[in-house]
């Protein structure tokens, strides 16, 4: 795959308004997608943020794997941040994201108490890629719907800042991705998660990426699925057996590939093909 290149006008923009609105918050809480931590993080995060108290908080985790995931987890504590791993529709992780917000912004509001001001809520901006999550984050936190939430990149067009409760306000912003993927291994990855919209890598090649990656660490994940034994020496078989077994036909009883590949990639960012650890 050639090296793809891609920096939407609105990505840009949003960049620099980030970057100028870091001064009104306290912390920043950075969303990562907890099945590829590495992959889904912007490299220009470092330097977007710079020295901000940072919270890290993987989504998803029901659906990765967790002993990865717990080195992930002491990875970014080792970095320096609170890191957390929560998956946004369970109520019990919701109060972790607020505790850390608070934690992570303590200094700055104990400085300002040191100077007589009164106590205010903790400002947090959320920072993430396309579609890791944010705004579905913001509404569990309130409890209702005030953010346009979709299953593509790129549903969140403008910054706002929304007011979860007395304690904590949140500043939500547009996924980012950075100018060019310099490892085409971390553009399949989201490719395969759903991060990337879909016309970006060709469909096809996403889905034996995600072939190679089961047959490598997750065999018996696909075997259970679909009922046959994985074997990526013969690619066209694979996408046969799935078609047969899942009845992916044309009315002329041919194999119906872009149904194949529909619900191979459903089934994968959807949990029903295993956790997984994209980055490993």
């Amino acid at each position: 795959m050639a090296q793809l290149q891609w920096y939407p006008g609105h990505m840009a923009k949003t960049k620099r308004q980030v970057i100028e609105k870091l001064k009104l918050v306290d912390c920043v809480i950075e969303l990562l997608d907890a099945r590829a931590p590495m992959s889904s993080r912007n490299p220009m995060i470092d330097e977007i943020v710079r020295h901000k108290p940072r919270v890290v908080v993987m989504m998803k985790k029901d659906l990765a794997d967790i002993e990865g995931l717990r080195k992930w987890l002491s990875y970014f504590e080792e970095k320096g941040a609170i890191a957390l791993a929560i998956n946004a529709f369970d109520r019990k992780d919701l109060p972790k994201v607020v505790k850390a917000a608070e934690l992570s912004a303590a200094g700055v509001l104990a400085k300002e108490a040191s100077k007589g001001r009164q106590k205010r809520a903790v400002r947090a901006m959320i920072l993430g890629i396309p579609n890791v999550g944010k705004s579905t984050l913001i509404n569990q936190l309130i409890q209702k719907r005030v953010l346009t939430v979709g299953d593509r990149p790129g549903v969140t067009k403008n910054i706002q800042m929304i007011r979860i409760h007395e304690d904590i306000e949140l500043m939500d912003t547009p996924g980012i991705l950075w100018p060019k993927f310099e490892d085409p291994e971390v553009a399949k990855r989201l490719a395969l998660l759903g991060t990337l919209k879909d016309h970006l890598i060709p469909l096809d090649e996403i889905v034996i990426y995600g072939f190679n990656y089961l047959e490598k660490y997750h065999p018996q994940h696909f075997e259970e699925r679909y009922q046959f034994t994985l074997d990526t020496n013969n690619i066209v078989a694979i996408f046969d057996g799935i078609g047969e077994r899942m009845g992916c036909f044309t009315k002329g009883r041919e194999i119906d590939y872009d149904r194949v590949i529909d619900i191979f990639l459903n089934d994968f960012r959807e949990g029903r093909l295993g956790k997984v650890m994209l980055d490993r």
